[in-house]
């Protein structure tokens, strides 16, 4: 193998001016494709279990929603592939939703019959067939940024100063959003509202039987509210006594009417004889952002799409409709840190090689010397990101960590040859052509070697399977491809780089001295 690699490397020798064309279309190779590359956070991962959210009419009633959630699950639980599932209903602490929303936790069985994908569809599809009920699917993930659940895995907020202002326009966008085929499950909580019961009271007429705004006010507490009467104590527990009317006769606003009061004569009235009882719609929620109104949509991306893509559309899609300055877009949750990760991605890669020139620039005591090790990068940044393109991964979290590896990894094999070399020029009196040539032949058994430890430790991490490896697969992909591009690049273009920046350095030498 050295042998061949002897003759090989003299041919490229003789050859300087083609393999410079090469290595520098091979950094131009890299910022397009990573450019074109789509671009993401974190991959979405197939964990075995599935968070589910339960939505029905807005005016639905607790019972009623205990009915439709049971029935959902029922329908769930008759899949194939769901092996348990926890529901939860109610508005709690734990449980902050509105009270027409329920929750789920779906697990899903170790040995499935579909992917992941199908599996939700097909759930919600069985959810879909109870009447009434909408269902959203997301998948549970080992690693999310995400404060706050929704009914999809990315949000969107809208904020300004007028509430009717913010609900129209969020509603323009979820209309526009809904027409592009990137996205799907759109969500939006503008104009949740539910019948309200509103109470007119006729204060004249109040005041002549002797009912007081109070005492209107302490019998709709204790009827509907949760006055604690008494307690009663036991050995090993207590129980609290809640007054309340009884719940049959007084289910409708009509039936409202029959409350009774108390006069001031110590009979009774009913509370329609004082009062105007209409029903109203009323927002079930009132949302802000620093004291602004605002509301949320939530979209989930369509299979094969990245989440810049969607973001992009979603941007897009805000401008197709005119949205107004007054009205302002921020993205949340994942996909607000995806907004912000972007922007830092190509400022991060950039510090990490001004590091290690600094670095390498100290130990050569030299300013070319560290340009000819990092020439090595190119070639890792093409496999990387050629690998992640072709496996039909975006470029990730997961991914931008597997190119700062590279770095490390990669800039050795130009370090062991340059080492040698500088080391024969300066003790032995070698060329730089006769150094970088001996350099090259001595140091391709370690390099290989080590490139070959390093590209079996990736081959896990990228044919890995099982629960959340989806995860890791980025990184693996990252590392194989960028080692097995650049140990055929490098130990061809090191040497000539090496070769011509030695030349450069000898003629600014020659204009120092002049």
């Amino acid at each position: 193998m050295i042998t061949r690699y002897d003759q090989s490397l003299t041919w490229v020798l003789r050859r300087q001016g083609l393999t410079l064309i090469v290595a520098l279309a091979t950094l131009l190779l890299t910022v397009l494709l990573y450019v074109l590359i789509p671009k993401g956070l974190f991959p979405t991962q197939d964990t075995g279990q599935l968070q589910a959210r339960i939505e029905t009419s807005q005016s639905v009633s607790y019972a009623r929603m205990a009915e439709l959630q049971q029935a959902a699950a029922k329908a769930i639980l008759e899949d194939p592939d769901v092996a348990t599932l926890s529901s939860f209903i109610g508005v709690d602490a734990a449980n902050n939703t509105m009270l027409h929303t329920g929750r789920m936790l779906i697990n899903l069985k170790r040995t499935r019959s579909s992917s992941q994908q199908e599996t939700m569809d097909r759930l919600q599809r069985r959810a879909g067939a109870v009447a009434g009920v909408t269902m959203y699917l997301q998948p549970t993930q080992d690693l999310t940024i995400d404060a706050e659940t929704g009914p999809t895995q990315f949000r969107v907020s809208l904020e300004g100063s007028d509430t009717a202002t913010v609900a129209l326009w969020a509603n323009k966008l979820a209309q526009r959003m809904q027409e592009l085929p990137t996205l799907r499950n759109i969500a939006s909580d503008a104009g949740a509202t539910g019948a309200s019961a509103y109470i007119s009271v006729d204060r004249d007429t109040a005041s002549r039987v002797g009912v007081t705004t109070s005492a209107i006010d302490d019998a709709l507490y204790s009827a509907f509210g949760q006055r604690i009467v008494s307690t009663i104590f036991t050995e090993t527990n207590q129980y609290r006594v809640i007054l309340e009317a009884l719940p049959d006769p007084l289910m409708t606003a009509a039936s409202l009417g029959s409350l009774p009061l108390k006069t001031g004569s110590g009979v009774t009235t009913p509370l329609a004889s004082i009062a105007t009882i209409t029903e109203q719609p009323a927002p079930l929620q009132i949302t802000r952002v620093a004291q602004y109104p605002a509301t949320t949509l939530g979209f989930d991306t369509a299979p094969g799409v990245s989440l810049g893509k969607a973001v992009g559309e979603v941007k897009q899609a805000a401008k197709d409709i005119a949205l107004p300055a007054s009205v302002t877009l921020t993205f949340l949750g994942a996909a607000g840190a995806y907004q912000t990760s972007l922007s830092s991605q190509l400022w991060l890669i950039l510090a990490a090689v001004i590091c290690v020139y600094i670095v390498l620039g100290v130990l050569y005591e030299s300013y070319i010397h560290p340009l000819t090790i990092l020439s090595t990068l190119p070639s890792a940044g093409v496999g990387a990101l050629l690998a992640l393109i072709i496996s039909g991964s975006d470029l990730g979290v997961i991914g931008i960590i597997g190119i700062i590896l590279l770095i490390g990894i990669v800039k050795k094999n130009a370090i062991m040859m340059i080492d040698f070399a500088i080391d024969a020029e300066r003790s032995e009196g070698k060329s730089p052509q006769e150094a970088i040539h001996q350099a090259a032949l001595l140091r391709f058994r370690p390099i290989l070697m080590t490139t070959l430890a390093a590209l079996f430790a990736a081959v896990p991490l990228m044919l890995g399977w099982g629960e959340g490896a989806e995860l890791r697969r980025p990184l693996g992909l990252a590392i194989f491809g960028g080692l097995i591009v650049s140990q055929v690049l490098t130990l061809f273009t090191t040497p000539v780089i090496y070769l011509a920046f030695d030349r450069m350095g000898q003629r600014f030498r020659r204009r120092g001295s002049v």
